[in-house]
């Protein structure tokens, strides 16, 4: 896979037909003032004629930003937000945002801390009065089913705050970081924190679950679809999502596609955008934007990509952290999914012990069940003596209202098996 991006897009001709994403990215120095970050990123979302036209017409705007988190456990490096994104380019997309439309900007998110919500971790109240733009906690009601357009990957709708309704177009503002169990986390990731919590929802647990997750992004993904897609790259962060290294990376990123955005920054990471498991940084799982494309959401192939940029890759040294040898991996992504197809073969029975409980099956036997797997800690604890052997969380519904794909299961299966056998038979 090539590709010679250039500062200038070439603006295609009647012979030259347009491509179907396109992607802007340029330097700016982490150092740069508000007003030159806003500058850079009015530039490189200038050309992107698609979102414009959607967000310009739009009435509601959803924008998702990658900032919820305790002020005093904000990190910081050389000026700059390390883990999230930094205030001044949040300001200056709301102020793009502002200037380019009339709509009303509705910024969606989930308090992690207690004592009423909007928590202390919601650290952009002020930032969001600035601009006129409000804060809609996502495990409030109301919270209604969401089908994923074509049906979904994982599953077939999710429970979604019913803001998503409201919204004309969907904004999403990431950070560039590798993420321990994802590899990458850019715009697709950023969208996992519209899941509303329970007692509405369901736990993070349910999604951040090895198989599920990569496909569980793809499919949100489509579902919100964002149509301007931002990536805070003046300073970013390597080996996971938190806790990691800082990484200055002098760069600013957007584009009028969630995965053709990520490709794009996974390009200037100095990863493969095609890579998959077990090759860095996909350590852990599947990647997303591959599970995205192969699933016709996107693309990997930077060849159909309308992208310009001034940036030379890596921009920084960027990979995920291994926590674990890639046989005990591989043992858990396919007792994964051996535990999935187990209850769907079972289905009925099950149903009939444990409904609407959630359930915890391991080696083809229910260890857990009750009504909230939130409080229960690590797997690996709870795996016990048997710590390559995973388990799967389900929640037993009878009706099966979310629509669990389990031949996502079948596929994946061989998959993992092969690059076993693979890995075994590499001196």
């Amino acid at each position: 896979m090539s590709h010679d991006p250039c500062v200038v897009a070439k603006i295609p001709t009647d012979h030259e037909p347009m491509k179907p994403y396109a992607v802007r990215a340029a330097r700016c120095d982490h150092r740069a003032s508000d007003e030159i970050i806003y500058s850079t990123l009015r530039q490189i979302t200038a050309p992107l004629t698609r979102a414009w036209t959607r967000l310009e017409a739009a009435r509601t705007i959803l924008i998702k930003t990658n900032m919820v988190w305790p002020p005093e456990k904000l990190r910081h490096y050389a000026g700059r937000r390390q883990e999230h994104v930094d205030d001044a380019v949040f300001r200056a997309v709301l102020r793009l945002l502002r200037e380019r439309t009339r709509a009303r900007l509705i910024v969606p998110d989930t308090t992690l801390v207690g004592g009423g919500r909007p928590g202390r971790d919601v650290n952009f109240l002020p930032l969001l009065a600035e601009f006129g733009a409000e804060y809609i906690e996502c495990s409030e009601a109301p919270v209604r089913w969401f089908d994923v357009p074509g049906g979904g990957i994982l599953f077939g709708r999710y429970l979604m705050n019913g803001c998503l309704a409201e919204a004309d177009a969907a904004v999403s503002v990431a950070k560039m970081k590798n993420h321990g169990f994802a590899g990458i986390t850019m715009t697709v990731k950023n969208l996992f924190g519209l899941c509303p919590l329970p007692p509405l929802g369901r736990p993070r647990s349910y999604f951040h679950h090895l198989v599920r997750l990569p496909c569980f992004l793809a499919d949100f993904g489509q579902l919100v679809n964002p149509c301007l897609n931002v990536v805070d790259g003046l300073v970013g962060q390597a080996r996971r999502e938190w806790g990691g290294e800082p990484r200055i990376g002098d760069a600013l990123l957007a584009g009028d596609h969630p995965v053709a955005t990520d490709v794009c920054g996974a390009w200037l990471m100095g990863h493969d955008p095609a890579a998959d498991w077990p090759t860095p940084p996909y350590r852990r799982d599947r990647s997303t934007v591959r599970q995205a494309a192969e699933h016709g959401f996107g693309t990997l192939d930077l060849n159909q990509i309308d992208f310009a940029t001034d940036l030379t890759p890596p921009v920084a040294e960027f990979d995920s952290e291994q926590t674990d040898p890639l046989e005990r991996v591989g043992k858990w992504l396919c007792s994964t999914c051996e535990q999935a197809l187990f209850f769907r073969d079972h289905q009925r029975d099950l149903s009939a012990r444990y409904a609407n409980e959630f359930i915890f099956l391991q080696d083809r036997e229910v260890v857990w069940h009750g009504p909230d797997p939130h409080h229960l800690g690590s797997r690996r604890a709870l795996s016990g003596a048997r710590p390559d052997s995973a388990l799967w969380l389900k929640f037993v519904d009878p009706d099966e209202t979310e629509q669990e794909h389990f031949e996502l299961y079948e596929r994946a299966l061989p998959y993992f098996a092969a690059q076993l056998r693979q890995h075994a038979s590499t001196p």
